[in-house]
């Protein structure tokens, strides 16, 4: 029998853990969920309560995965702004790359609302442009118009084929998230919208340490 080294498993894992990331995001925008700022959120209330900032909380008797697995199947009864949805997407990536009882024990108690997210869900922050599939950036407008401060900016999740995925804009390449964005500059900017150097990634190998911990202790 071949004895795979841990370092070669881990990696293994942060490949398919990103893979789940980017077909979590093209599922979510395949999905019908809306865009919203927090006081217009909406969730399926058999799994969550919307809470009075617009965050969703998971009812005490709701099974994590499942609602995590509604937002993805229900979606038109779901809308949130792009934080959220950029939380969502690793959620469910990292229940996909799990499993659901691993995943259940591990997230008993999601909120979902902008970058709130669980302990165990580590993200790391790092700086540049040499980004991969399955990493998270920003997309900065400088001068957004004060009427319209939702497009302040955009976090977008990076995809094949220099592609990004952005709730309310759906899968477009930089250029086009760029002159979307622009398109809600106060009157006369002439400052362009940007992407920034700030890369959020999961922290693939804690995820790893934390499966298998879970996988040997249940």
């Amino acid at each position: 029998m071949t004895i795979v080294p841990m370092n070669v498993k881990a990696a293994q894992f942060e490949r398919q853990a990103r893979d789940n990331i980017v077909q979590s995001a093209l599922a979510l925008n395949r999905s019908g969920v809306q865009f919203e700022v927090f006081e217009k959120s909406r969730c399926n209330e058999h799994y969550w309560i919307r809470t009075a900032n617009g965050g969703f909380l998971l009812k005490p008797t709701a099974v994590p995965s499942v609602a995590i697995r509604d937002i993805y199947s229900s979606g038109p009864l779901y809308a949130f702004e792009c934080a959220t949805a950029i939380v969502i997407v690793l959620y469910k990536a990292v229940l996909d790359s799990l499993g659901e009882r691993i995943f259940d024990e591990l997230f008993a108690n999601i909120f979902l609302r902008d970058w709130h997210y669980d302990a165990d869900l580590r993200l790391k922050v790092i700086q540049g442009l040499a980004v991969k599939p399955g990493d998270v950036v920003y997309f900065r407008n400088p001068d957004v118009n004060p009427l319209t401060p939702q497009w302040q900016g955009e976090n977008a999740v990076v995809l094949p084929n220099h592609l990004y995925y952005g709730h309310g804009m759906g899968v477009l390449s930089g250029v086009e998230i760029i002159a979307k964005l622009n398109a809600y500059r106060k009157t006369g900017s002439v400052k362009s919208a940007y992407l920034t150097e700030t890369v959020l990634q999961l922290d693939y190998l804690n995820l790893y340490a934390l499966g298998n911990i879970q996988a040997a202790t249940s």
